[in-house]
């Protein structure tokens, strides 16, 4: 079983690949909207920043470098919390364009998705009448048809590119469903990671596990059995599972993500203003469940990562 702490670590994805800007006008894709809302959500008590970039004039998905340089940098001298760039990004793309960003930018740590699966959020499409932008509604409607890529060959990849020597990335393994967590063992077995490894518990996602409490548990167990010591958890809940999974992860001493790429709200039907008004409701909830929040260097050490002298941005 891994090893309870006292201290909770707080990711926050700024942005994602999800949600449009039809959706929220809270949701960041102007690069200096990404900067500032990345910065705010750090001092607001986010020792890790989960990141995508999108294209500054429509809002839409970008696995462009270029996109992420015009933020990156601006974020790292603001505050010392640790970049996690994603190499999800893009349904439609292949991942040697989704490590991409990453491979520029060296960051300290990476998403990696551990299997392939269904990923929609096409119900999404029916609340709006009218978008901002002309390709929001296609791009949601069109989700049922998305089959997001996650192979074998795809993990290993990402991790001799950005796992190597040059780049040293440890990765926030994302895991969608039960079978995730064998795939990321296998990969274990195979010498691709080495604990401890940072597992991402996602629920709610159209396509993966449910945001049941049950599911919660039973990923943790499954999870206890494959890696015992050797790992590191967090909850993503997604939508309105988000506040309620945080406060069960923290209660059986686990991290937590929160952010407008997992949910747009702070409460039943009210849209959140920030990513940091978000991070300072979990804030209040881990430090009135008597547990600490963590700092970036925590999270450093906790996590085992090559530190923030080593990224190029």
């Amino acid at each position: 079983m891994t090893t309870r702490s006292r201290k909770v670590i707080i990711t926050c994805a700024i942005t994602g690949a999800i949600h449009t800007p039809t959706m929220s006008d809270a949701l960041p894709y102007r690069s200096e909207d990404i900067a500032g809302q990345a910065i705010d959500a750090a001092r607001a008590g986010a020792a890790v920043l989960h990141l995508h970039a999108r294209n500054p004039e429509n809002g839409a998905v970008s696995l462009d470098p270029a996109h992420f340089m015009r933020f990156l940098p601006q974020i790292s001298a603001s505050t010392d919390a640790v970049i996690n760039i994603s190499t999800g990004g893009s349904l439609h793309t292949t991942i040697d364009d989704r490590i991409k960003p990453a491979k520029q930018a060296s960051p300290e740590m990476c998403s990696l998705n551990m299997g392939s699966m269904n990923f929609s959020f096409h119900p999404l499409a029916r609340r709006y009448q009218d978008w901002k932008f002309d390709w929001e509604r296609d791009y949601v409607a069109n989700s049922d048809t998305y089959i997001f890529r996650n192979t074998f060959r795809d993990i290993a990849t990402v991790a001799r590119e950005l796992g190597s020597d040059e780049h040293r990335v440890k990765f926030e393994h994302e895991c969608y469903d039960v079978g995730h967590l064998y795939n990321l063992r296998f990969c274990m077995d195979e010498g691709l990671f080495q604990p401890p490894v940072f597992i991402q518990f996602i629920c709610g996602i159209l396509g993966g596990i449910g945001p049941d409490l049950d599911n919660l548990l039973f990923m943790k167990r499954t999870a206890d059995r494959l890696f015992g010591n050797d790992y590191r958890w967090s909850v993503l809940g997604a939508g309105g599972a988000q506040i309620p999974l945080a406060t069960q992860a923290v209660m059986m001493g686990g991290n937590v993500r929160v952010g407008l790429e997992d949910s747009l709200f702070i409460g039943r039907g009210q849209l959140a203003s920030s990513n940091a008004e978000q991070v300072s409701k979990v804030r209040r909830l881990i430090e009135e469940l008597g547990y600490e929040v963590a700092t970036p260097d925590d999270a450093r050490r906790i996590l085992a990562l090559k530190g923030r002298d080593q990224i190029r941005f």
